[in-house]
């Protein structure tokens, strides 16, 4: 079978499955299936609103539309092979989704689905036949199911009322929900179109809700990390420390990747540069200086036998995984009292940065603090919990 025949009798079936869902609208048989099948019509125009409210609507009055959605999607997704008819499924599926309530049947229905195998995105099979650059567009297709698979999982990156406070398992969520969100934050840098989908109009209109949804993820993300990074110096354990440093060493190369990326979108006129928010760079130097004071301060403690000691850390070499290859010079992370030359080693500006001071009492060891620039809020981070944050 050529490939000429292949997209020939591809568009045939696609056409005809319109066909027979507008016959059945003027019948007044308008179900949801007929409602999915107009909506994902194979042609360029970008998906229309009154189909997702047709299908709020339909899911408001009755509920057991809900599970007829899910199944809908699946043999309308799973069966095609344009990538027009694909792309259209899920950004249904995406509008449905923010517009859906977290507890709601309709999001309970869709993992139900997805969990007996009805509802395949991760992975995807998709394979497109209809366009001249069909591996370009197979590979975005994959990339926004993967993205909302993940979405339809969890969807703890909504903004949360009032700020966290320092419990431990507040802590614990909130590293739990960081990685969340760095996760959900590498589907989306993955969909960066390719090839000849750079420019086309229906992936243009897909990557504009991407995108917005990246815009509320790291606004929740920078609030989060600042909070994990005033309570480094107080986890409970050496193991929370541990995943409290790794979120926020990736959160240093995810930020290089996510300003990379936001600046390609807005060269592709992807939203209005307005809507972007600032991408906060985390320097190398301030990796480094946490990675060493980290495993020094659990060293002293672990003199006390109160902790396992960290010889085997698993924080591995900062400056191998960051590199500094293209680095452009960053504002200095410790705050020196003296004036020191260019040449000074980071080793001389950590131990300038560290605060030995002894306690009165003979029998009490030293205790040590350190003052890390924290880029999100333009102020020095303190570990000691005594010593004021802003300096």
């Amino acid at each position: 079978m050529t490939k000429s025949f292949q997209q020939a009798f591809n568009a045939l079936k696609e056409h005809t499955c319109l066909s027979y869902a507008k016959i059945a609208t003027m019948g007044g048989l308008c179900n949801v299936d007929h409602i999915i099948v107009k909506a994902t019509a194979p042609n360029s125009s970008p998906l229309s609103d009154k189909y997702v409210h047709q299908l709020l609507r339909l899911f408001a009055i009755s509920p057991p539309c809900c599970r007829a959605f899910s199944l809908g999607f699946a043999r309308r997704f799973g069966k095609t092979r344009s990538w027009r008819v694909a792309l259209k499924c899920l950004l249904l599926l995406h509008r449905l989704l923010r517009s859906s309530p977290e507890d709601s049947l309709f999001r309970t229905e869709l993992l139900i689905n997805r969990s007996n195998g009805s509802i395949s995105l991760y992975p995807c099979n998709f394979r497109d036949v209809s366009s001249s650059d069909p591996e370009s567009f197979t590979v975005f297709i994959r990339s926004y199911a993967r993205l909302l698979d993940e979405i339809s999982n969890e969807d703890n990156h909504r903004a949360r009322p009032g700020p966290p406070d320092n419990s431990p398992e507040e802590i614990g969520r909130v590293l739990e929900v960081l990685e969340q969100i760095q996760s959900l934050i590498d589907r989306v840098i993955e969909c960066k179109p390719t090839g000849v989908t750079a420019r086309n109009f229906l992936i243009q209109t897909a990557m504009k809700h991407i995108i917005r949804d990246s815009f509320v993820c790291y606004t929740v993300f920078k609030n989060d990390i600042v909070f994990l990074l005033e309570n480094m110096f107080q986890m409970p354990t050496y193991q929370c420390c541990i995943s409290a440093f790794s979120v926020y060493k990736k959160a240093a190369l995810q930020a290089d990747q996510l300003y990379e990326f936001y600046q390609w979108c807005k060269l592709m006129g992807v939203c209005g540069c307005y809507e972007y928010p600032f991408v906060d760079r985390i320097p190398l130097l301030q990796i480094q200086a946490l990675e060493s004071f980290i495993n020094g301060m659990w060293e002293i403690k672990d003199d006390d036998g109160d902790h396992q000691s960290p010889s085997s850390s698993p924080l591995s070499s900062t400056a191998e995984k960051l590199g500094d290859e293209g680095e452009e010079e960053r504002q200095p992370l410790i705050k020196l009292n003296d004036d020191d030359d260019d040449d000074d080693s980071w080793e001389d500006i950590l131990e300038a940065s560290v605060i030995n001071f002894s306690s009165h009492g003979s029998d009490e060891k030293d205790e040590w603090r350190i003052q890390v620039y924290n880029p999100f809020d333009g102020k020095y981070v303190s570990s000691d919990p005594n010593y004021p944050w802003g300096l």
